[in-house]
């Protein structure tokens, strides 16, 4: 498969399954990459076994790699909205060696794997750890970022 030249975020606040499937669909995505600590979830049809399956019915791909997901002190950060103090926990996590690991990953997947998505809850990127992640591979990879916004309901 040709290299990507594009890579999606996207969040799914607010945001049924259905939606976020079909932007994902509309937008050409062959793989979803969860990068969430935390699989589970709240919000119907977001909880890791139940994204895989509607994803696979629609043609893509699921990959989860945790260790990309922000630390329990990071998401207190991020849900008090101190988007400062989310960066800096970010930031130190992403030297660990797991992180490191899975960007390197990362990196590959968005070379072999066509077009690739990250998602995490925040709808909003600037606030979400997943833009640190896709300026790394920007960086690395030459791609550009896209970020998804399915309709809110």
């Amino acid at each position: 498969m040709a290299k990507a030249t594009k890579l999606f975020t996207i969040g799914y606040e607010q945001t049924p399954q259905k939606a976020v499937l079909d932007e994902l669909q509309h937008a050409g995505v062959k793989l979803l990459v969860d990068v969430r600590a935390v699989t589970s979830s709240r919000r119907p049809g977001f909880s890791k076994n139940q994204l895989a399956a509607g994803l696979d019915e629609r043609g893509i791909a699921y990959i989860h790699l945790k260790a990309l997901g922000t630390p329990k002190e990071g998401r207190q950060a991020a849900r008090s909205g101190n988007y400062p103090e989310l960066e800096k926990i970010y930031s130190a996590h992403l030297k660990k060696p797991e992180a490191r690991h899975e960007l390197e990953e990362l990196s590959a997947l968005v070379k072999k794997a066509g077009p690739v998505c990250l998602l995490c809850y925040e709808r909003d990127h600037r606030h979400c750890h997943r833009q640190m992640i896709a300026e790394i591979i920007e960086e690395r990879e030459g791609v550009r970022t896209e970020n998804l916004a399915p309709p809110l309901v």
